[in-house]
C-alpha cells in the first residue's frame, strides 16, 4: 500500500516531469515500480527505461507491466547498480532518482554523480531524498533514521549545497522544492531537486 509521503512524492515528480516536456525518460532505481507503471500508461511518453540493482523487484515491475495496457512503445529495463549504468542509457530527456541516494554509501557518491551526470547526461534529472529536519514530526527519534538501508539523510542545507556543487561541475542549473508538507521552519518530509542541463 502507498503511503501518502510516497503518493506525495510520486505526484510532485509527475508534475515536475510534465512540465518538463520529456518523452524518453530514465528510472533509475525504480524498483517494482510504483513510478514506471504511471508512465507506462500516460501517452506522452515515447521510451521508458527502468534500472534496479534487484532481479525480484524487477521481475515483480514486469508481472504489473503484463497487465496493462501500456501506451509507451518502447519500454526496456535492466539490472544493474546506478553507480555504474549500462552505456546505452546515455541521451534521456528526464533520468529520475526517487528516494534512492540516501541508500547509497557516502563514499559511493562521486561515481553516482559520475554516471548521472557525465555518463548518461539526460537533459533533466529529478532527485528526491528525505528532509532530515522533519523527522521528528514523523516521529523517528534523533538517533535514527526513517528506514535501517539509509546510510544518510541530509537536512535541507546540506542537501542544495550537494546539488549547486552537482550542477556547477556539470554545467546544470538546480532548482529546488519541498514535498510532504511546507512547515515554516523545517520544510517537507521529502525534497527535491530538479536538474536542468545548460550544455
Amino acid at each position: 500500500m502507498t503511503s501518502w509521503l510516497h503518493e506525495e512524492r510520486l505526484q510532485a515528480v509527475l508534475a515536475a516531469l510534465h512540465r518538463s516536456d520529456a518523452a524518453r525518460v530514465l528510472d533509475l532505481g525504480c524498483g517494482d515500480g510504483d513510478l514506471f507503471v504511471r508512465l507506462a500508461i500516460d501517452g506522452r511518453f515515447t521510451e521508458l527505461a527502468g534500472l534496479d540493482i534487484c532481479p525480484q523487484a524487477l521481475e515483480r515491475l514486469r508481472a504489473r507491466l503484463k497487465k496493462l495496457d501500456t501506451c509507451v512503445p518502447r519500454i526496456r529495463l535492466f539490472e544493474g547498480s546506478m553507480t555504474d549504468p549500462p552505456p546505452d542509457l546515455a541521451g534521456f530527456d528526464c533520468a529520475i532518482l526517487i528516494e534512492t541516494i540516501e541508500h547509497i554509501e557516502p563514499d559511493q557518491l562521486s561515481k553516482l554523480e559520475k554516471a548521472v551526470f557525465r555518463t548518461i547526461r539526460p537533459e533533466k534529472a529529478l532527485i528526491t531524498t528525505p528532509n532530515a529536519e522533519f523527522n521528528a514530526l514523523l516521529g523517528v527519534p534523533a538517533h535514527r533514521m526513517r528506514h535501517p538501508d539509509h546510510r544518510f539523510e541530509w537536512d535541507r542545507a546540506r542537501f542544495r549545497r550537494w546539488s549547486a556543487r552537482v550542477a556547477a561541475s556539470a554545467e546544470y542549473s538546480v532548482e529546488h522544492h519541498d514535498i510532504g508538507g511546507q512547515h515554516p521552519d523545517l520544510g517537507g518530509a521529502s525534497q527535491m531537486a530538479v536538474f536542468t542541463r545548460q550544455r
